[in-house]
This record gives structure tokens, sequence and C-alpha cells, in this order.
């Protein structure tokens, strides 16, 4: 049985419209150049009442389980962790732009699922991501790292927040720093980017920058954050080691943990940390 026609026979097994192929997007190609598509099963659909059943017959057919999609990407390899970034974030675009702005009418995806085009006018829409600037602020021995209410307990990383209209890569960096740690910088320097499909699809722009000198004293924007504070080189280091989410402890707190590898905040957390010890060292 090809895979075409297995995947037929789980759809129709389930109930599920074979019209759900055709809907499929195009995520990528194995090293044989075979052609690797994403579909949406359409279990979390509010309008599908029979979602909450399919889902435990569909995982016993299928020998697995489904995973949170946070917790899969962490889970993964690079590679496959691409690949369901990927499909999240295509599939999901393709469920929110159905219909054209212009002339309301619904659009059609091409076969791949690179674009949609409105029949009416021709418009075509592409998908698009929102670029987000994530920062690791340094004043040259500690790192400032903070969390959100909706963080797993005990986890800090890097502010982060989205770029407006009209700003610079660097503006949008300062603004943010200013926003919610009140803290002016004095240097900043790209890092690296990172696609991040949750909620939406993100890119994250990750940098590292400086505090202008004598200036550490942080003004925490509550409606933002929940806590930031500056950790040191050892207690960053300590902290890189662990791998959350952790349990409450006897004294009721959790420990300090970071970002999972993943995480292009893990990333710029290992870059300082490595770019501290070698400073330190002897010449």
């Amino acid at each position: 049985m090809s895979i075409m026609q297995e995947l037929e026979r789980l759809l129709d097994k389930f109930g599920q419209d074979t019209q759900k192929i055709e809907d499929s997007v195009l995520i990528g190609c194995s090293e044989q150049q075979e052609a690797w598509f994403a579909v949406d099963l359409g279990l979390n659909s509010s309008s599908s009442t029979s979602a909450s059943l399919q889902k435990p017959e569909m995982e016993a057919e299928l020998q697995g389980s489904f995973t949170e999609l946070r917790k899969a990407l962490f889970q993964l390899s690079m590679k496959d962790a691409s690949l369901l970034s990927t499909a999240q974030a295509l599939l999901h675009w393709h469920d929110a732009h159905q219909f054209c702005s212009r002339s309301g009418q619904l659009t059609k995806k091409n076969v791949a699922g690179s674009k949609r085009v409105c029949p009416s006018n021709k418009i075509i829409y592409y998908p698009q991501m929102a670029p987000v600037v994530i920062t690791l602020v340094s004043d040259g021995t500690r790192c400032l790292l903070a969390r959100q209410s909706s963080f797993p307990k005990g986890m800090y990383s890097a502010l982060s927040g989205f770029c407006d209209i009209g700003e610079s890569l660097e503006e949008a960096v300062r603004r943010e720093v200013a926003e919610e740690v009140g803290l002016e910088l004095d240097r900043l320097q790209y890092s690296a980017s990172q696609h991040w499909p949750v909620p939406n699809s993100s890119l994250m722009i990750a940098c590292h920058a400086t505090v202008k000198p004598g200036q550490t004293e942080i003004q925490m924007n509550l409606r933002e954050l929940e806590a930031a504070a500056w950790f040191s080189h050892d207690e960053v280091a300590t902290a890189l080691k662990r791998k959350g989410p952790y349990t409450q402890q006897q004294d009721g707190t959790f420990p300090f943990w970071l970002p999972p590898k993943l995480a292009i905040a893990h990333q710029l957390i290992k870059e300082w940390l490595e770019k501290q010890s070698c400073s330190s060292l002897p010449a």
C-alpha cells in the first residue's frame, strides 16, 4: 500500500474528508529528493464535535501519542523540530487566511502551499512572519534574565518583544529593554535568528547588548514581567546544566533554570557564558 493510499484509509476510517490531502503543504525534501508534506487532521478544531473521541483512536492506530507543540519542539532533533515548526506555521497561516481581504472571496492555495491567490482580482498572499527581538543584556560581569507569568515555574530567559512598524532592529532592541527593565544600552551586537511557530509564526532575532556604565538598577515593568534580576557567571553556568521543568522544592520555591537547547535564548546565554569564561582565563 502506498503512503497516499494509507493516508486515505486513515482519513476515511476516522470520518475525515480526503480533501484534507489537497490542503496539505510542502515542508521539505528527503536526501533522496522525496517531497515531505504536512496535513492538518483537524483534531483541535472547535467545529469537529468528535475530535476528542478521535484522538485516542488515532493514537492507538498510529501507535503513538499527541504532544503539546512546545514540548514536542524541545524533544525532537534539530532537523525534525524544524520540519514540525514549518508545518505548524504554514498550516496555521492557511487556516487563518482563507479569504481575500479585498474581495471577501475564498482564496485558493497552490500545490506546495507557498501562497494563496484570490480568483477574482488575482491578489497573491504569501505566508509572513512577525519579527521579534530577543536580547541578552550584560553589565560586563553579569547578565540580566527575566520571566513572565506564563513561563514554566523557575525558568528565566532573555528579554524579548515584537518590532514595531517603522523601527530598525537596533531601535526595537533599545525600546524593548527600556520598556521592560528601564535600562539604557551602550552597545549591541547581532548573534543569530530562528523561526518560532508558537503561538504565531515569528522570526526571533537574537542580540547581545551591554548597558551604559553605572546604569544597572532594574525598573521592572510589572505589566510585562513577573521577575527580572542580574545573574553571575557561576549562577548561569549552574542553571545551564539543569534540565527543567522542575517540581516545587520543600521551601516552596522552584530551581532557577534556563530555556532548552533548541531555543535561541539558550544559544545567547551559552555564548555569553563562553565569552565570560574566555575573558577570565589568564593571559
